[in-house]
């Protein structure tokens, strides 16, 4: 990480300078505020670190719990999770306390025995193949935690106003502050009080039974599958050999899926509770721990567990349902959206399969820029409306997935023909749950496949899969990707044609007009008195070896001065390295490109780098002149 730029620092470099809102932030709700987001969840306290980054936005939570989570019923974690746990600046702390997903083990009926269980597959989990990030579980509540710590540590200094719950909102057609919010208190010394305040924006991310969703007349879509599951957090006393270990259980007593969790002891049971009855009326999700765990070792046999101690439990019936629209206008409207739903708000799905947490999560990534760039002025209102639209087919997606996954995972032993079935199943889908598959469709933010082949690797529409590079000013191997920090700016990396420094090349054209050409994103939207890159973090990788590139001959535009220091930036020049070659691993032209990358990692543009008229072009649609 960088830091020094604005003067010597001596303290923990990650607490960033309190500007803006964040200087003497108000410890009461405002009557006015940019940004209300209701409900701290996953998406909620993404969304409030992300907009921690902005502090001349005016953001503030309320959670009707009391105080922070203590114990959170989502704990898997994908690779893409990981890889924006990075952008906020945790990754590595909580890849360390978290437990590791390395193998997926199955254990079907024995045939000489069917009344007791044998394992019949020992399966590499998927992000071994697919990503540098892990497979992890961990506690919800530490998630929580860490976006709590991102946003309180960010510029806004933005903290959740515990004990109050949202009561109800109406949106104006008119004022600077259209949605007019009723909330009460229900903690502390105010408890019982209800009030009125006003935002320009609200997220609501309360939760499946969203009082958000209702105020603004969405519709959760779906319905309960006849199908219950138990679930518990327990350290146990066992004889089964795999207890340390994730795995898919079938037996003619029913299913399991184990999933060790962090801290070496405690681990999450998924115990399938069968067919439930039309006429249950959700009886079953009154079914006592005790009979939960005699079920599990009924499937379980000839092996035993006895709990020791149950964290948690809970009794859910498989359901899988989307809102019809994840914001409060209508398709057709000539408008911008004010109010936005996200996680369980607007999708709801079992959670065997992994995904709620991570949906969620990307969720609230994808709109936090949004408001960000749209509130301090660089972009339209306009660009709110893709929230909706990108993100509601990833729900979708996510739905018909999961329903497919839960099913596989319900089956009783008649109905597998192959019992490799499962494994095969999990390790062909693995991008998706791993959240790799999301690609958004072409729109002002995202441009069409015209010149995808310049970088294959890159596909237009897909998060950007980092690479290693080396790093010139210093020798040093990096991924180019784990510098993107969720900060609210567009990468723009580019790949420099064949010659090398001090000849005539397509790179040096397309730097001087990115330096210079008032036609140029970096000329045109970046305001006067900021940093050069406050809005563009412009790179460069050459194909030559790192010993044949001098940074203080690279262009300019690569070496932007920041900081109250302005002191040029030397870790924006990279180069591919003998044996480390991104053109070869990312099918990157040789005759050079450039690679468009959205604040929120997304590949938003490919385009020679002749085609300066298409690259100024694609910014137009969505940005706005610097004043």
């Amino acid at each position: 990480m960088q830091f020094h730029h604005n003067g010597y620092v001596s303290g923990e470099p990650r607490v960033l300078p309190a500007a803006g809102s964040g200087i003497d932030r108000p410890t009461e709700l405002p009557d006015e505020m940019d940004v209300l987001i209701v409900g701290s969840g996953p998406a909620g306290m993404l969304l409030a670190a992300q907009m921690s980054r902005f502090p001349s936005v005016v953001t503030r939570m309320i959670e009707r719990r009391d105080g922070r989570l203590v114990l959170g019923q989502a704990d898997g974690i994908q690779p893409r999770s990981v890889e924006t746990f990075q952008a906020f600046g945790f990754g590595p702390h909580i890849i360390a306390e978290a437990y590791n997903i390395g193998w997926m083990n199955y254990w079907t009926p024995d045939p000489d025995n069917r009344d007791n269980i044998i394992r019949t597959t020992r399966q590499a989990d998927y992000a071994k193949d697919i990503s540098e990030f892990p497979h992890l579980i961990v506690n919800q509540a530490r998630v929580l935690d860490y976006f709590a710590e991102a946003a309180r540590r960010g510029p806004a200094r933005i903290t959740p106003d515990y004990g109050i719950e949202f009561v109800g909102l109406t949106v104006h057609k008119t004022g600077e502050y259209p949605v007019e919010v009723q909330v009460r208190y229900v903690a502390g010394p105010r408890e019982g009080e209800e009030r009125t305040v006003r935002a320009k924006y609200v997220g609501g991310a309360d939760g499946a039974r969203s009082d958000v969703r209702e105020a603004i007349g969405r519709k959760h879509i779906g319905n309960f599958a006849a199908h219950a599951w138990g679930v518990m957090d327990v350290t146990v006393e066992t004889d089964f050999p795999d207890w340390r270990t994730k795995c898919a259980i079938n037996a003619e007593a029913g299913n399991i899926l184990h999933i060790p969790r962090e801290g070496g002891y405690l681990s999450r049971v998924y115990v399938d509770l069968g067919e439930v009855p039309e006429n249950d009326h959700h009886h079953v999700r009154s079914t006592p721990l005790e009979k939960i765990v005699e079920k599990a070792n009924e499937i379980l046999h000839p092996y035993t567990i006895e709990v020791k101690q149950a964290a948690w439990y809970s009794v859910y019936e498989v359901g899988h349902r989307v809102t019809d629209k994840f914001d409060d206008v209508d398709v057709d409207a000539d408008h911008a959206p004010h109010v936005f739903l996200m996680g369980d708000a607007c999708h709801t799905h079992s959670a065997k399969a992994g995904q709620g947490m991570n949906v969620s999560m990307q969720d609230g990534f994808n709109l936090g820029w949004k408001l960000g760039l749209v509130l301090t002025g660089r972009s339209p209102e306009a660009l709110l409306s893709t929230y909706s639209a990108e993100r509601q087919p990833v729900a979708q997606e996510l739905i018909d997935f999961d329903r497919q996954w839960s099913s596989l995972m319900a089956r009783k032993p008649e109905e597998i023909d192959d019992p490799q079935e499962l494994a095969d199943f999990y390790l062909a889908t693995s991008e998706f749950p791993s959240g790799f598959m999301t690609q958004y469709s072409p729109s002002m933010i995202t441009s069409g496949s015209a010149h995808q082949q310049l970088a294959a690797g890159f596909p237009l529409g897909k998060r950007f899969k980092s690479a290693e590079v080396v790093q010139v000013c210093d020798g040093n191997v990096t991924h180019l990707g784990h510098q993107h920090q969720a900060d609210g700016r567009w990468r723009i990396y580019a790949f420099a044609d064949r010659p090398g420094q001090g000849e005539a090349s397509a790179l040096g054209d397309w730097a001087q007009w990115m330096q210079t050409s008032p036609d140029s994103p970096v000329v045109r939207y970046t305001p006067a008195g900021v940093d050069e890159d406050a809005v563009f973090d412009v790179k460069v990788v050459y194909q030559q070896p790192f010993e044949q590139i001098d940074v203080t001959a690279a262009p300019d535009v690569f070496r932007p001065r920041c900081g109250r220091l302005q002191l040029r930036n030397w870790e924006r020049v990279f180069a591919a390295g003998e044996g480390i070659d991104i053109f070869d691993e990312r099918q990157i032209s040789r005759d050079g490109a450039v690679v468009v990358v959205r604040p929120d990692q997304y590949v938003a543009a490919v385009v020679p780098l002749a085609a300066t008229d298409e690259l100024a072009a694609f910014f137009a649609q969505h940005m706005l002149d610097a004043h």
